[in-house]
């Protein structure tokens, strides 16, 4: 495989010139792209002392032919710990604020699914002409909480929208006090990458993320029982396109093979997409950027069907959803970044691992609604993937794409693009 020709023995992102030239005197780059000068280094420290939100990306001095991090700047170590205290207060206190809330919907939810359990059970006890104790009627009830969509799906979403951000937050608190000059340094590398990676364009990645937005307005505009969304639970519910597109298990085992294709581009409801949506949208663009784009629509095709394939033949029940191809991802960069040391810090190869470990915990605390089985064989099969196709290296240059590379790319985008229009002629066409 072809690497960039004339590389430094440096990853690109390191390279004095991974971030744009520098105006003369001093100044900084907000998030937006847009530049403010400063008169002086000191007012300089003061924008990034003052700086509330991490807008302050890039800044630039005389000394300096190339932006860089503020990181980079010797003597900002006051400015910076005065800044990340007032961002980690900020991320804890907002933190906090959505573990209470979530919490008390969580609890609201489970205390209203206990006591119709209840009620439930008196009910059956009348029916029956039996006598039930208090104890005995808890017991079902608690039984009903454990059975209950809603009660699962509503924890999940307390674990993944508050109670892990919330550790996060705590966690950085934590680590701030020890934030000194040297873990400043220490930290510049991967600080360096996530910066550089979050200002590359990704133009394969933004194809399949509106290819699946595409297909979820599809599915909400198809023809449903409009009842169902006055529901409590219509917001995790009920969004059409399963029995027509999805992944049916005995329709695929009676030879509706194109099911396989189609499922990975549906999605059960807006958390499961907007969760999918944002997976893809990181691990996508690191995909491209660093293995080359005709690699993203292969991997995510050869993943989502093994994993598909996995989940049919270990599970009974309906599965739509991307999570197939998007472990295939993960699991793919796992193993190219492992055999390809020296383009990827090590401390960023770390937040893969995290990533898998946390899939894991998830699918363990929601087997009853989330297909573990696709989950394992996407990601398997992005190991594979990566191990096969990418020889190990000790380049410091991304590999280049070829031509049959490029043919086999365009191919499986093909795929994917039939695959989105038979789903959307099996959805209105219902």
């Amino acid at each position: 495989m072809a690497t960039e020709p004339d590389a430094p023995d440096v990853p690109i992102w390191a390279r004095g010139d991974a971030f744009p030239e520098a105006p003369p005197g001093w100044g900084w780059l907000g998030r937006k792209g847009k530049s403010h000068t400063c008169e002086s280094l000191e007012k300089l420290a003061t924008a990034i002392r003052d700086d509330r939100d991490g807008s302050v990306t890039l800044v630039w001095t005389p000394e300096n032919p190339w932006m860089v991090l503020p990181e980079e700047l010797h003597g900002m170590g006051d400015s910076l710990r005065s800044a990340r205290a007032r961002w980690t207060h900020d991320d804890l206190e907002e933190a906090a604020f959505r573990l209470r809330w979530f919490g008390s919907v969580c609890l609201l939810f489970c205390a209203y699914t206990l006591f119709r359990g209840f009620l439930h059970a008196d009910q059956l006890a009348s029916e029956s002409g039996t006598d039930t104790d208090v104890w005995q009627k808890i017991q079902f009830a608690l039984r009903v909480v454990f059975d209950s969509t809603g009660a699962g799906i509503s924890l999940l979403m307390f674990i993944i929208f508050a109670f892990i951000p919330w550790y996060q937050a705590r966690k950085r608190r934590r680590e701030l006090t020890r934030w000194n000059d040297s873990e400043i340094t220490a930290a510049v590398p991967v600080m360096r990458f996530e910066t550089w990676l979050e200002r590359q364009t990704a133009p394969f990645t933004k194809f399949l993320l509106v290819l699946m937005l595409l297909l979820a307005l599809v599915q909400l505009i198809s023809p449903i029982d409009h009842s169902n969304w006055i529901k409590l639970t219509a917001i995790f519910q009920h969004w059409e396109g399963v029995s027509e597109a999805g992944l049916v298990k005995e329709r695929y085992f009676q030879g509706e093979w194109w099911r396989l294709f189609t499922a990975p581009l549906l999605h059960g409801n807006v958390v499961h997409f907007l969760m999918n949506a944002a997976a893809l949208a990181y691990l996508g663009k690191r995909l491209e950027v660093f293995a080359r784009w005709p690699h993203l629509p292969m991997v995510f095709l050869f993943a989502a069907c093994i994993g598909g394939e996995a989940s049919a033949r270990f599970t009974t029940a309906p599965s739509v959803g991307a999570s197939g191809g998007l472990m295939g991802w993960l699991g793919f960069l796992l193993v190219f970044e492992t055999l390809h040391k020296k383009l990827i810090p090590h401390s960023a190869r770390r937040r893969l691992l995290a990533g898998v470990t946390l899939t894991a915990v998830i699918g363990l605390i929601g087997y009853r609604y989330i297909d573990n089985a696709a989950h394992v064989g996407g990601l398997v099969a992005g190991m594979i993937y990566a191990a096969i196709v990418f020889p190990k290296s000790a380049s410091t240059s991304r590999p280049r794409s070829t031509l049959l590379d490029r043919i086999a790319g365009i191919t499986a985008l093909a795929i994917l693009a039939a695959a989105a229009i038979i789903a959307t002629d099996r959805i209105l066409g219902a």
